[in-house]
């Protein structure tokens, strides 16, 4: 057990994760040094408060619903606490890491820390993954159906639409896989991605995929049989979770626009530029894509802004959304080890006991 101790403090030190830190902020720096950041050119720009109270409000939405969608998949078995140490720690593991990475093998860990067994634990983190792919892959459709496919006009070398229409056909297939996995044939979809990972080229990623299908097997077990009432109340807390998450930068260019008013087609097509931008920051090497964030905010929302102000409303864009996780994963993180540390210790003490007895 005090190995176990010593590995969940030597896995997490503040040093470690100060390092991807500092080269995502680095990244960041950069990208607003070559786009002639200058936050002074806000000054006399007419400024909407209600819209940016709006874009934080939205901003605690998306994390309270994350938190009552933790407790929905966990039944109950973490408290609010917990699963809000849980929910931070997740977007702080997601925010330190690249994003063709992301946080979920963490989140599997933190929430196997929380006393929720392993195979439960996965089947919470690959439950969530399922949901948001679902919602994405609802909310394109929808939009674009709304809007169109003519609506990009962006300052890139390439066509965006082009990387995004391959995404999303790769998150079609990738949640297809999912959910024959989980509810249709989990042992025979863990077999089909050993076959496809045995030829040459694709060797060394053939004992990582056994993994994955171990870990789709032991989801499949864990959510057979759940309820309708549990699968909706999961959707639910997903809907809000990411519309919340979408409609802070919404609100955020009525705030520097307030002229604009709120244009229904005006705002889906915001929407709809944010959800293609997210399928290319997937592909981002940087932590928490970093860099790639606010280059890609510039090109594609450039022309929503007052002229010149589009790196400077990155950095707000970023402030609200991204810059507080690493703040607040620097708070929780020693907080939540020490509790963690405490109940192991705890556990050993009363084995020794009963050993001793």
């Amino acid at each position: 057990m005090e190995k176990t101790n010593l590995k969940i403090k030597s896995t997490f030190s503040i040093k470690r994760v100060l390092i991807p830190i500092t080269i995502g902020l680095g990244f960041s720096v950069y990208s607003l040094s070559v786009s002639q950041f200058d936050l002074s050119v806000l000054k006399g720009i007419n400024v909407s408060l209600e819209y940016i109270l709006l874009a934080l409000v939205c901003m605690v939405i998306r994390d309270f619903m994350y938190i009552v969608r933790i407790r929905v998949l966990t039944e109950r078995q973490l408290s609010w606490r917990d699963s809000w140490h849980v929910v931070m720690l997740w977007e702080f593991a997601s925010s330190v890491t690249p994003s063709v990475v992301g946080g979920s093998a963490f989140a599997i860990y933190f929430v196997n820390q929380e006393r929720v067994s392993l195979g439960k634990s996965t089947a919470i983190v690959f439950t969530t993954a399922m949901l948001d792919e679902i919602f994405y892959i609802l909310a394109v459709a929808l939009l674009l159906l709304c809007v169109g496919t003519h609506f990009m006009d962006v300052d890139l070398s390439y066509n965006p639409m082009f990387i995004f229409f391959i995404g999303y056909a790769v998150i079609i297939i990738m949640t297809i896989g999912i959910l024959l996995g989980i509810f249709v044939s989990p042992k025979g979809i863990k077999k089909l991605l050993v076959k496809l990972f045995s030829f040459s080229f694709l060797k060394k990623w053939q004992n990582k995929m056994a993994e994955t299908g171990d870990e789709l097997i032991a989801t499949s077990i864990e959510l057979k049989g759940k309820p309708f009432k549990y699968w909706a109340k999961a959707f639910v807390t997903t809907i809000f979770t990411w519309t919340a998450r979408y409609m802070v930068l919404n609100f955020l260019i009525l705030a520097l626009n307030p002229e604009l008013g709120f244009r229904l087609m005006q705002q889906l097509v915001i929407f709809a530029k944010q959800l293609v931008m997210w399928v290319i920051l997937l592909i981002s090497p940087t932590p928490g894509a970093s860099g790639f964030a606010e280059i890609l905010f510039s090109a594609f929302f450039r022309n929503e802004f007052p002229e010149h102000t589009h790196a400077a409303v990155a950095v707000l864009w970023r402030a609200i959304s991204y810059y507080p996780y690493l703040a607040l994963g620097l708070i929780v993180l020693p907080i939540w080890l020490r509790k963690v540390n405490k109940r192991i210790d705890s556990a050993q003490q009363k084995k020794e006991i009963t050993t001793q007895k």
